[in-house]
C-alpha cells in the first residue's frame, strides 16, 4: 500500500477518497484553487497545495514531487481521462491510480473506441464512424442509417455537442450546431452517426482489471433518468435486466476492457431499447471511477470500496475475489444534488451556506464537500452533493430515499432537492417503466409543486413582526400599528427569489395573529421558535437569515424570502421592482448591452451573465430608459443581485 497519495481534485470525491485513505492509515495531499482556498477538502486532507488551476498538470506533478506523494488520485473530471496527465504522471516517477495512458487514450476517442470493442466481439450502435467525414458524407450516413438519426462528437463526452435528428431537412443546421459546440467544448469537431434507439435506456456495467490479466464485472448500473444527457438517478440492479442479460452484457463489457489492456476501475455504457431489453449496444468506456460508483459498493457483494481497490490494483496487488463470488444484494438508489434552480429552468445557482443537515441512519449515505459556511460560486461543476440509500428491495430503496431528501436541509444555496423528491414519486419512475426522455418529457408536471407555499410567506412576515416585539405588554411600546380599540394590520412586502412580490399583512403579535396572504381570506397563525402554525396545522420549519433574506426549509424544499419596505411606506402597492432587472443566478458579467441614460425596449438584452459555463441573457422587463446600471463586465455578482434598473417612459 502508498505512504501517500495526492487527490488531483475538489468537492465530494476529494472528500470521499480522503476518507478511504484515512482509515487505510495513508497521507493524504489535496490541492486547491484561489476559490477553494476555503474548502473542505483542504482542511481534510494531511497537507494541501495551491496550485493555478485543477487542469495544470505541471503544477499538480510539482505539488506530487514536493510532498512526497509516491501517487495520485484523479477522481473524475479535470484530468482523469487525460492521456497527457497520465503519461506525465509514468515520466516523473508518480503512479496514476488508473488506468494504462494507451487504455486512456483509445477509449476517449469515441471512433477508435466503437472500432476496437466490434473487433472484440462487443454489439455496437449501427452507424458510420470514420474519421474526417464531410458535412456532405455525414448528411449521406445519416440517410443510410436511417432517421431517427444521432449525431455525436468523436472526442469528449458529458452529451456536449450531441444532436438528435428525426427530420432530413434538419441535417445541415444539426450538423453546423454540433460541429461549433465539439470545437468549443473540445477542439475537435469530429463528428459520427448513430442511429437512435427509441425508448432508450443508459445502463452501464462496472469492471475491474488488475495488472495479472484478472478482470471481472461488478453488475450494472440503471442512468436512465436524465436531463440534457446529465445523470440524475442511478440505481443498482435495473429494474429492466434478468440475470440472463445481466451476464451477457457483464462478459461483453469485461472484453471491451481487455480488448485495450485495461487496468483499474472502469464502466462501459450501453443503450438499451426499453421495448427489446435483450438488445444492447456499446456507447463509450469511462477509464475511471465513476460518479456513481457508491450505487455498486452499496448493492454488490462482496461488499467492496472501490477506492482502496483502485488503490490496491494500482499498486499491483491482484483483484481479491472472482466473478463467481460477485453478485446483487438488495437494491441501492443515489441521487445527485445540484446547485441549481428547477423553478428557474434549472439555472446554476450559488452562495453561501447558511445551515447544513444532512440525512443520516441505517443503510443511507452522503458523500459531500459541503459544510456550513462553504461558498458555492459558479468556477465549477454544480454538483455539491450525493445521497444513497440502500433497501432489501426497489420499493425499500425508494422510500427510503424519500425519507432521506426529505430530512436534507441546505440553506443559502438552490438546490435540486424538492425536484428530485417529485422524480422518484413520479408514477412510472415508481413503477420501473424508464427512458432517457422520461425527465424531459415530465418537466412541466414535476417543476408544478415549486411555488412558494403561503405558510412560508406567512412565517417570513411573523418572523419580521417578532423582530419588531421588544417584551413589553404596553401596545404602545411596538410599532406595530396598533390603533385604539382594535389592533391594525401591519404590511409587509416579501419577495420570493425569483418570484413576484407578495403582500402578506399581520394583525396582532407574532404569537397569536391572523395572517392574510395576497388575497386570500385571513388566517390564524403563530410563530413559536421555528415552529408555525397555520390554519390549524403545526409546522417545523429549518431557518437561516442573510441580510434582509429569511431562508426557509422544510421536506426537503427551501425558499429564499427577501423583505422589502413594508406597503404602508410605498403607497400600499406589492409591485415592487417592476423595472428592476436582477441576476438569474450567481456569476460573471460577460457584457453590459446599454449605458445609464440609454432608451430600451422591453425584451431588450441588457446583460450577459455567466456561471458554470452557463450564459443567460438578461433583457429588460419594460420599455424605459436605463436609470441604474452598477454593473460591469467581469464583475461578480450574487443571486438575484441588481443589475439595472429601467424607469418606464
Amino acid at each position: 500500500m502508498f505512504e501517500s497519495v495526492l487527490v488531483a481534485n475538489r468537492g465530494e470525491i476529494a472528500v470521499r477518497v480522503f476518507r478511504t485513505l484515512r482509515r487505510l492509515g495513508v497521507r493524504s495531499v489535496a490541492v486547491y484553487s484561489d476559490a477553494d482556498a476555503g474548502a473542505r477538502h483542504v482542511r481534510e486532507a494531511d497537507e494541501a497545495v495551491r496550485v493555478p488551476s485543477y487542469l495544470d498538470i505541471d503544477a499538480v506533478i510539482e505539488a506530487a514531487r514536493v510532498t512526497g506523494a509516491q501517487a495520485v488520485h484523479p477522481g473524475y473530471g479535470f484530468l482523469a481521462e487525460n492521456t497527457a496527465f497520465a503519461r506525465a504522471c509514468a515520466d516523473a516517477g508518480v503512479v496514476f491510480i488508473g488506468p494504462p495512458a494507451g487504455a486512456i487514450e483509445a477509449m476517449g476517442d469515441k471512433i477508435r473506441a466503437k472500432q476496437t470493442v466490434a473487433a472484440a466481439g462487443v454489439p455496437v450502435v449501427p452507424g458510420r464512424d470514420e474519421p474526417g467525414l464531410s458535412d456532405e458524407e455525414l448528411t449521406a450516413a445519416a440517410l443510410e442509417v436511417g432517421l431517427p438519426v444521432l449525431l455525436k462528437p468523436s472526442a469528449g463526452g458529458g452529451g456536449k455537442g450531441m444532436r438528435l435528428v428525426r427530420d432530413a431537412a434538419d441535417l445541415p443546421e444539426a450538423i453546423a450546431s454540433a460541429r461549433r459546440e465539439a470545437r468549443s467544448s473540445f477542439g475537435d469537431d469530429t463528428l459520427l452517426a448513430e442511429r437512435f434507439v427509441e425508448n432508450p435506456r443508459h445502463i452501464e456495467i462496472q469492471v475491474f482489471a488488475d495488472a495479472h490479466g484478472n478482470a471481472v464485472h461488478l453488475g450494472e448500473r440503471e442512468c436512465s433518468l436524465q436531463r440534457r444527457h446529465q445523470k440524475i438517478v442511478e440505481e443498482a440492479p435495473s429494474p429492466l435486466l434478468d440475470a440472463a442479460t445481466r451476464e451477457r452484457m457483464g462478459a461483453s463489457a469485461v472484453a471491451a476492457a481487455r480488448a485495450v489492456g485495461y487496468v483499474g476501475a472502469g464502466t462501459v455504457e450501453y443503450i438499451v431499447s426499453a421495448d427489446r431489453p435483450g438488445e444492447y449496444f456499446f456507447m463509450e468506456m469511462n477509464t475511471r471511477l465513476q460518479v456513481e460508483h457508491p450505487v455498486t459498493e452499496m448493492a454488490i457483494r462482496p461488499e467492496l470500496d472501490l477506492v482502496e481497490l483502485q488503490l490496491r490494483v494500482a499498486g499491483g496487488e491482484p483483484l481479491p475475489f472472482t466473478q463467481e463470488a460477485v453478485g446483487f444484494q438488495g437494491h441501492a438508489v443515489e441521487v445527485r444534488v445540484y446547485a441549481e434552480d428547477p423553478a428557474r429552468g434549472f439555472l446554476p445557482t450559488g452562495g453561501r451556506v447558511l445551515a447544513l443537515t444532512e440525512p443520516h441512519g441505517a443503510h443511507v449515505r452522503v458523500d459531500s464537500g459541503l459544510e456550513t459556511g462553504t461558498e458555492v460560486g459558479g468556477s465549477y461543476d454544480p454538483m455539491l452533493a450525493k445521497v444513497i440509500v440502500w433497501g432489501a428491495d426497489r420499493a425499500e430503496a425508494l422510500h427510503r430515499m424519500d425519507r432521506a431528501l426529505a430530512e436534507y436541509t441546505l440553506l443559502g444555496v438552490p438546490t435540486n432537492v424538492a425536484f428530485l423528491r417529485a422524480l422518484l414519486k413520479h408514477p412510472e419512475v415508481a413503477a420501473g417503466r424508464l427512458d432517457t426522455g422520461l425527465v424531459e418529457r415530465s418537466l412541466e408536471e414535476l417543476t408544478a409543486g415549486a411555488a412558494v407555499p403561503p405558510q412560508a410567506l406567512a412565517a417570513a412576515a411573523l418572523e419580521r413582526m417578532r423582530a419588531l416585539e421588544t417584551g413589553d405588554p404596553d401596545p404602545w411600546a411596538i410599532p406595530d400599528g396598533w390603533r385604539p380599540g382594535a389592533p391594525a394590520w401591519t404590511p409587509w412586502i416579501i419577495t420570493p427569489s425569483g418570484g413576484d412580490p407578495v403582500e402578506v399583512r399581520v394583525q396582532g403579535r407574532a404569537h397569536d395573529a391572523l395572517v392574510q396572504v395576497g388575497d386570500a381570506e385571513p388566517v390564524a397563525a403563530a410563530l413559536d421558535g421555528d415552529t408555525l402554525t397555520y390554519g390549524g396545522r403545526t409546522l417545523a420549519y429549518a431557518r437561516a437569515r442573510d441580510g434582509d433574506t429569511l431562508w426557509l426549509g422544510r421536506d426537503g424544499a427551501t425558499w429564499a424570502l427577501t423583505e422589502h419596505v413594508r406597503a404602508d411606506e410605498q403607497g400600499g402597492t406589492a409591485a415592487t421592482g417592476d423595472g428592476v432587472l436582477r441576476s438569474p443566478m450567481p456569476g460573471t458579467v460577460l457584457a453590459v448591452k446599454a449605458a445609464e441614460g440609454d432608451k430600451v425596449d422591453e425584451g431588450q438584452p441588457l446583460v450577459v451573465v455567466e456561471a458554470m459555463k452557463m450564459e443567460h441573457t438578461v433583457t429588460a422587463p419594460v420599455a424605459g430608459v436605463v436609470a441604474r446600471l452598477p454593473v460591469r463586465a467581469g464583475a461578480q455578482v450574487a443571486l438575484d443581485a441588481v443589475l439595472a434598473v429601467i424607469e418606464e417612459a
